[in-house]
């Protein structure tokens, strides 16, 4: 989009008068729509540096455009043209600007539209592109913007083949080393925008899984998994953030974000003991905080549950907690009873529940304690000649274990074809908040 039209402006209020006149225009051709928002992006890219140096600033400028008479009565035709802007420049503050006008104008309200348009348009592949570019990492807030825009457009659509194969092996690892790169605290400011970059991208990988042999594609390799499975030593530090965040996340959906990488890193035998021992430990304490804190009588929350029980489940047998000394098995052996025991009191505990809990304490670790004959204490299960290991209901079938093995482009321990489809199908609006004990009390 070329720029024609030249400005002097003196100060701050006549830079914000300007903007209020030209997104205020009443255009009736598609001509004049293009010139004001030439001038539009030429007022805020050449002002950028003296009156746009904060998020907020580049907020309310944006929102002066999405909330003016120009947008308002051209949406559809501004949008698209925003777009084609992002896909044909190489000048960061157009890009910056561009890439922050889509980003909010998809979050507004929960407007999929813009999100949606820019997939058919094959945006992906070229955030994919921009984000590794030099010039837009030097330019930190612009390197920001990227990957926010990434993320919130692909966690409410699916990606299409061609998408993911534009995300290499060098691409998730570049990812990576900007989060091991980085402090310890998540608040870093590259810290949770390329975290959940890598969150929505696994998820992305799981779902195209359960559908990509029925569609007669060829497998997509899940790179989040395979970078953790090779590299997996070198990028701790993901691991831990990814803890620190479900310990305080309040919005369901990215709790499944998380979940759904824990679940396929504990069910994957190259990254079964991927996080160190301590970080495993509270890990394991914040899912049986966090199942302890969901209602009982709440349908989402229901779902919730279940889905931090099928993580769970490869979380004790295939971890370091399956080994001696092994980790509050007391107090899991106590929260599993709670939750098969303590429904509301006009209606029993879902069966589907019922039946992950009993998967979790049929773990061999879990099992009574016996006494055999030397005297020593251990656990009933897996070799004992009165228990069939045929017969425990987390046992699975060669053939359910090579269709799991199959979608996910990987082997899963232990677990159902049809758990992988139930993880991968488990999703929530963005915004939602997470059912809870502790707020219902408050309030």
């Amino acid at each position: 989009m070329a720029f024609e039209v030249s400005y002097n402006l003196e100060n701050e209020q006549q830079f914000w008068d300007e903007l209020d006149d030209i997104v205020s225009t009443r255009c009736h051709e598609h001509e004049a729509i293009d010139n004001s928002l030439r001038s539009y992006l030429n007022v805020t890219t050449n002002y950028r540096s003296e009156y746009l140096e904060t998020d907020y600033s580049i907020a309310k400028c944006v929102y002066r455009l999405i909330e003016g008479d120009l947008f308002k009565a051209h949406r559809e035709y501004v949008r698209r043209q925003i777009i084609y802007c992002l896909l044909q420049e190489d000048d960061n503050p157009t890009l910056h600007l561009v890439a922050a006008i889509l980003l909010y104008d998809g979050r507004n309200g929960g407007n999929d539209v813009t999100f949606e348009m820019m997939q058919a348009e094959g945006v992906f592949q070229r955030l994919v592109e921009l984000i590794q570019m030099s010039n837009v990492q030097e330019d930190t807030r612009l390197h920001q913007m990227l990957l926010e825009l990434m993320y919130e457009s692909s966690r409410i659509q699916r990606l299409s083949w061609g998408d993911l194969n534009a995300v290499d092996d060098a691409f998730i690892i570049y990812l990576l080393e900007i989060i091991e790169g980085a402090s310890d605290d998540a608040e870093d400011p590259y810290h949770y925008p390329v975290i959940r970059v890598l969150l929505v991208l696994n998820e992305q990988y799981l779902v195209i899984s359960t559908t990509q042999h029925v569609n007669g594609r060829s497998g997509v390799t899940n790179r989040v998994i395979k970078a953790l499975s090779t590299h997996g030593m070198t990028y701790k530090t993901f691991g831990c953030n990814l803890i620190l965040l479900l310990n305080r996340e309040s919005e369901t959906s990215l709790q499944l974000l998380i979940l759904k990488v824990l679940y396929l890193v504990f069910g994957n035998s190259t990254t079964a003991e991927y996080f160190y021992t301590n970080d495993l430990h509270v890990l394991v304490d914040v899912i049986l905080r966090n199942l302890i804190d969901l209602p009982s009588d709440s349908p989402a929350a229901n779902a919730l549950r279940h889905t931090y029980l099928r993580v769970l489940y490869p979380i004790l047998s295939n971890s370091q907690i399956s080994k001696p000394p092994h980790y509050k098995r007391d107090d899991i052996l106590r929260l599993l009873h709670l939750l098969v025991t303590s429904g509301n009191h006009f209606a029993p505990v879902d069966d589907t529940t019922v039946r992950l809990v009993k998967r979790c304490t049929n773990v061999r670790w879990l099992q009574p304690q016996a006494t055999n004959m030397d005297g020593a204490s251990e656990a009933n299960g897996g070799t004992s000649a009165t228990q069939s290991p045929t017969t425990d209901d987390h046992v699975i079938g060669n053939g359910q274990k090579e269709l799991a093995r199959r979608t996910l482009g990987m082997s899963v321990r232990g677990d159902s074809a049809m758990s992988v489809l139930e993880v991968a199908g488990h999703t929530e609006r963005p915004g939602v908040q997470t059912p809870s004990r502790g707020r219902e009390m408050v309030q």
